[in-house]
């Protein structure tokens, strides 16, 4: 399988991370992308996080993982990440700075690993799903590796 030579694959091997690789049809057409990948893997969207890089006030990117559903609280990330202000990321520079396609960007294995913060509510999954370092290509785990893998914050940063 040419998947298992992602960077982000790599990266939960050499963590030491239990985890099983999911692959789907990949619809570049996709309103939702991490929808799109529950329903193609048949998963509850509550299972399925998706990566987003965002830019704080002091110019540094950080990382976040969140419900494919929800969405990102940016006040909330700001005050996790010690900030005054939160915005997304230019789509470019989350590009440049993780060394993945928008679509395919991973928490896992990034070219400049970046601070990460995951919703809180990934605490109470058995099993979270994030992507595996390319367009359909996911990477199911506990929350707790994904977590000590990345060295991440687990809060809440998501809109209610």
């Amino acid at each position: 399988m040419a998947s298992k030579g992602t960077p982000a694959v790599n990266a939960a091997k050499a963590a030491g991370m239990e985890f099983r690789l999911l692959e789907y049809d990949y619809d570049p057409n996709a309103d939702a992308i991490g929808l799109h990948a529950a329903q193609a893997l048949g998963l509850d969207p509550a299972v399925v996080y998706k990566t987003l890089v965002a830019q704080l006030d002091t110019k540094a990117l950080v990382c976040t993982v969140i419900p494919a559903g929800a969405r990102l609280d940016m006040k909330a990330l700001a005050h996790a990440a010690g900030a005054k202000k939160a915005d997304m990321a230019d789509p470019a520079a989350a590009e440049r700075s993780s060394g993945y396609t928008v679509g395919g960007i991973s928490p896992l294995g990034q070219r400049k690993p970046l601070r990460t913060f995951i919703d809180s509510s990934a605490e109470s999954l058995p099993e979270m799903v994030v992507n595996g370092g390319r367009r359909g290509l996911q990477i199911a785990c506990k929350p707790a590796d994904l977590a000590r893998a990345l060295k991440a914050v687990l809060c809440p940063i998501t809109v209610k």
